[in-house]
């Protein structure tokens, strides 16, 4: 996908602003000196100095210690003029220490000044503290003290563009390497909103934006003229006030009419300082990107833009490929899942809220997202193997008779088989929970009776949410039990059937259970 912006009405001028309010600010300069006449002296020498269009801001101490005060407060001081002797002979001497050992300033330009050289010799000076000039007050005329500031100011610039590039490239690198978690396992959890995260840092770091920063998607269907108004804009990353937003987050009412905008004209916008980028996708998405401050931004920013542009379409046509198939197969377990329930007359929604139970009680227990995940989409396979149960004993009203409870304990056992041969992680997760799921804490279960540790932590996880769902609801051969009583039954499990440390954690979370419990609520109910 290319975007051509140049057939399009300009997005930025050709030049940057000239000068900026930013770019005017004085150079500040700190003078530290116990005789308010040096400062006096020092401020009228100066007082038409200017280098890169920026005057000189004074800013006055009288001792060492009303420095340090000032240093805290003072984050970009320029140059400190310091004299040597003030509330002791060594005063400046140990402010300069301070500074460059305990205060960690390393840009400061520390020039010593002192009217009795013979107090502190010049070379024990130079080569014991690190500091960047030392005169004696009487040989700073005018013209050497305009010299000592043009070569401190010179050097301060240099290296606060130094440290400048250096931030910007840990800042890249560091939006890069999330572009590479992402990159890593297209089938991790959010890895949309990863890969839209790490590309939306590089682009920022790239135009040295330090402010509002957005990347959206919208369905083309719900932009199409007429529905703009009501369209769904989903936020995939930001930084500043956006940085860590929900995808629903409401955006503010300038942001959102500029992004309208953009769709019904279906282009690319530049007002008020402000860039909103239009790309449409082939799958039927639209990514929107949106910048302020914008001022700043010359020719070759536009064409950085050009190109994330671009390599932004590439890859999340990629990258909503691999969702949809992930989607797709999710889908697919949890209709089969609930084909093999209404099979043996469970609840209709019984999967759906088991596979978010397990996810949460996982998240919980401390497995990571991923894994969360993984039980999320392979639980509704816990009972695959009652597809091969017969009728007369899966449907069967009453009890079960040795030789029917045989066959129906069987299911554990057929619904591995049907799954262990896959490579599919969640077809391989599935396998194991379908059949351990049975097992007992205690060993008493089935298939194996394996009992604490060897039971797979998915299967005692799932073995909770299995019991809690079908104590909750309605079958045809019971009523849904009281919540007091559920917790009291599984409270009895407690080491025998559940794992006791997983059940705590449930039933000490239960409000989130219960949630999950009113949002998918069965038909009749």
């Amino acid at each position: 996908m290319v975007i051509d912006l140049s057939k399009k009405k300009p997005l930025f001028s050709g030049k940057k602003t000239i000068e900026t309010s930013a770019s005017l600010a004085p150079w500040k300069i700190l003078v530290v000196d116990d005789e308010p006449d040096v400062h006096t002296v020092t401020k009228l020498a100066l007082s038409r100095f200017k280098l890169d269009g920026r005057a000189l801001h004074f800013i006055n101490a009288y001792s060492a210690k009303q420095a340090k005060e000032l240093l805290v407060k003072e984050q970009d001081l320029a140059i400190a003029f310091i004299d040597v002797v003030m509330e002791s002979d060594h005063a400046g001497l140990e402010l300069v220490k301070w500074i460059r050992e305990e205060h960690k300033n390393k840009t400061i330009r520390l020039i010593l000044r002192t009217g009795q050289p013979g107090q502190a010799p010049e070379e024990d000076v130079i080569v014991n503290y690190d500091i960047n000039d030392y005169k004696a007050k009487s040989e700073l005329d005018s013209r050497k003290l305009m010299t000592s500031v043009y070569s401190a100011l010179r050097s301060y610039r240099d290296i606060m563009e130094i440290e400048q590039a250096r931030r910007a490239q840990v800042n890249h690198r560091k939006g890069l390497e999330r572009v590479l978690e992402a990159t890593s396992g297209l089938f991790e959890l959010r890895t949309l909103y990863k890969f839209a995260d790490g590309l939306l840092t590089q682009v920022a770091t790239l135009l040295n934006l330090d402010t509002e920063t957005l990347l959206l998607t919208c369905n083309a269907m719900d932009a199409i003229s007429g529905h703009v108004d009501s369209a769904e804009i989903e936020i995939l990353a930001g930084t500043g006030q956006f940085a860590d937003s929900p995808p629903n987050k409401a955006l503010p009412m300038h942001i959102d009419k500029l992004l309208r905008t953009a769709l019904v004209q279906k282009r690319c916008l530049y007002e008020d300082n402000c860039f909103v980028g239009y790309f449409p996708t082939k799958s039927g998405l639209i990514n929107l990107l949106y910048m302020d401050g914008i001022d700043r931004i010359d020719d070759l920013d536009k064409k950085l833009i050009d190109i994330f542009a671009i390599n932004v379409g590439v890859a999340f046509e990629n990258l909503l490929l691999n969702q949809e198939v992930e989607d797709t197969q999710s889908e697919l377990i949890l209709r089969l899942g609930d084909v093999v329930e209404s099979r043996s007359k469970e609840a209709a929604n019984h999967v759906k809220r088991m596979a978010e139970y397990c996810a949460q009680l996982a998240l919980l227990a401390g497995l990571s997202e991923t894994e969360a995940e993984l039980l999320r989409r392979a639980s509704p396979m816990h009972d695959i193997g009652k597809i091969a149960i017969p009728d007369a004993v899966l449907l069967k009203p009453g009890k079960l008779d040795d030789q029917e409870w045989s066959v129906m304990r069987q299911h554990p056992t057929i619904g591995y088989q049907i799954l262990a041969n896959s490579e599919r992680p969640i077809l391989k997760a599935a396998s194991i929970i379908a059949l351990q799921h049975h097992e007992k804490y205690d060993g008493s279960g089935y298939p194996g009776n394996l009992k604490q540790d060897q039971i797979h932590i998915f299967a005692r996880i799932v073995a909770i949410a299995d019991v809690f769902d079908a104590l909750s609801h309605a079958r045809c051969y019971k009523a849904a039990w009281p919540l007091e009583e559920v917790i009291d039954e599984m409270r009895k499990g407690a080491g025998k059937h559940f794992d006791p440390d997983l059940l705590e954690l449930f039933i000490n979370n239960i409000d989130i259970f219960v949630r999950v419990k009113e949002s998918w609520k069965d038909h009749d109910e």
